[in-house]
């Protein structure tokens, strides 16, 4: 190890270097200088090749020795770990700025006002380092960061896992701020027999949701999506309470209320995580389950499809007697290929579009 580093156009000088040149004017060996010192040959050779930092009993010694100031020898410590500090540091923006690449800084901006800082990548990635609350944009980089990955662990590349966990981070820091009571899975099971009453109320659901699931200990939040990240919703478990996370990316009644519950399928079954497309193990299974069951119930649909009869008079009729709305029922039917996605006319006729509030609140509405 070298007793000075450079870093393009800079050097930074460990103590270590200047004791050499000392011992070297003194015509001294270093057994001798340790000697003299009143420290091991062994621990002089150590500080000298710049392996160890310069302790204060060091600088004390060296300053009787040498007829200096003790803080002499500390402040040439200091200068040397903060030259090492700043090397690392724009080493690390280096790395930031490939990681950066990966995001899409309007969406931040556009979506979070963040500063606008036109062609300023540093003060832009700054500025992202600090809204997403990490210390360098690189950790992005880290399968199972802050939730797991489940079965796309290791198999994403990493401008996909980049941008998940920017927006897994992006609704953590946003459920922190929510203060709910701890989680108690009883409540939110009756918060989720509610939330199958508002499927078919086309406005105002999102705060009707978002007070009931806080009730229970959950922090309900709907994300802009942030293309490239493949998340459908992630759950998290954030100390006492419950994080549940979906994005606006499908927003028909269908999608919409079928994600919500297949997320609230991974918290029934304590299996926390990110739920990215075409994903396919257990867990997404079970959840798929959960939330064809709880949406429609199985013994009603099943005798629905007896009657093979899947016009929209049907379907309606159909979505009336169990309460929920018709666009749930037609998107199950594609789903189990009974009615063609094809269908124009029936997605036109049944499937309700829900929008998203432009003042950063991103809550579906009218």
């Amino acid at each position: 190890m070298s007793n000075y580093k450079e870093y393009h156009d800079r050097i930074a000088f460990h103590p270590g270097y200047y004791i050499e040149e000392i011992i070297d004017e003194s015509g001294l060996s270093q057994k001798d200088f340790a000697s003299r010192l009143d420290t091991t040959a062994k621990n002089l050779s150590i500080l000298v090749r710049g392996e160890q930092s310069l302790s204060i009993e060091m600088a004390v010694k060296l300053s009787r020795m040498m007829g200096t100031s003790v803080d002499f020898w500390l402040n040439l410590q200091k200068n040397y770990d903060t030259l090492i500090a700043e090397f690392e540091s724009d080493r690390e923006l280096e790395q930031e700025k490939k990681v950066f690449k990966y995001l899409d800084y309007k969406y931040f901006r556009d979506n979070f006002n963040l500063p606008d800082f036109p062609r300023k990548i540093n003060e832009q990635i700054k500025s992202l380092r600090e809204f997403l609350n990490v210390a360098s944009l690189s950790v992005l980089t880290k399968p199972n960061m802050s939730v797991s990955f489940r079965s796309m662990s290791g198999h994403m590349k990493e401008a996909n896992t980049v941008r998940a966990n920017a927006m897994v981070q992006i609704a953590i820091n946003k459920a922190l701020k929510i203060d709910v009571p701890k989680y108690d899975k009883k409540k939110f099971e009756d918060a989720v027999e509610y939330a199958l009453t508002l499927t078919t109320k086309h406005s105002g659901f999102y705060t009707l949701l978002r007070e009931k699931f806080a009730e229970a200990g959950v922090v309900f939040v709907i994300l802009p999506n942030l293309p490239g990240s493949g998340i459908n919703g992630a759950t998290k478990r954030l100390g006492r309470s419950v994080m549940l996370m979906v994005n606006d990316r499908r927003l028909y009644s269908d999608t919409f209320w079928f994600t919500l519950f297949h997320e609230i399928g991974h918290i029934m079954n304590g299996d926390y995580g990110i739920s990215f497309e075409e994903e396919h193990d257990n867990h997404e299974s079970r959840a798929d389950k959960y939330a064809e069951d709880k949406l429609i119930p199985p013994d009603e649909y099943a005798s629905f499809l007896k009657n093979n009869h899947f016009d929209e008079s049907a379907i309606r009729e159909f979505a009336s007697s169990i309460e929920r709305d018709p666009g749930i029922v037609l998107g199950r039917l594609q789903n189990d290929k009974k009615v063609a996605f094809s269908n124009n006319a029936l997605s036109k006729a049944l499937r309700h579009k829900y929008w998203v509030n432009g003042d950063g609140s991103y809550c579906p509405k009218i």
